[in-house]
């Protein structure tokens, strides 16, 4: 079979937080910082969570205690690098079919010792199909990474402060 490579999305953020605290917040404090309106599960979100280590999941749980998959944990290297995949269908799903998932890889880098630098990249949309430029599309939209990424910043940037 021959698919279309589709390019990336690419974003960065400089945060204000030195880089063991910019990585903590992005995985262990991910709901306060994720948007709750970034859900798909049926009932609201209230929570979300990166297991921290290789082959862990990272997923949502809703008000009433049900959890949903996002994807599962590639690669966990604290605090420079996170490798998650992306099992999220075109049209925001669980998709069970690992073969289907995009990734999402994000690297911490010290600017010094007080400023981080956060480089997001999510890939291989080719593997959601012909949903895939649909899937870019709504990532690399001003609600997608851009939006999620800024909001991770302001929250990481409050956390270093406290």
């Amino acid at each position: 079979m021959n698919m279309q490579t589709i390019a990336p999305v690419r974003q960065s953020v400089e945060v204000s937080a030195p880089l063991p605290v910019a990585f903590e917040v992005f995985t262990a404090r991910l709901a306060s910082w994720w948007p709750a309106s970034h859900h798909i599960a049926a009932a609201p979100f209230v929570d979300a969570v990166i297991e921290p280590r290789t082959g862990g999941r990272w997923f949502e749980r809703d008000e009433q205690g049900r959890e949903c998959d996002w994807g599962q944990v590639l690669a966990f290297e604290p605090p420079h690098r996170l490798v998650l995949s992306w099992a999220i269908t075109p049209d925001f799903r669980h998709e069970p079919d690992p073969a289907h998932a995009s990734e999402v890889e994000i690297r911490f880098r010290a600017l010094d010792e007080h400023r981080t630098i956060v480089e997001l990249e999510h890939r291989h949309f080719e593997r959601h199909g012909a949903g895939g430029q649909q899937m870019r599309g709504g990532v690399a939209s001003p609600g997608g990474w851009p939006g999620v990424l800024a909001r991770f910043a302001d929250l990481a940037a409050a956390g270093a402060a406290a």
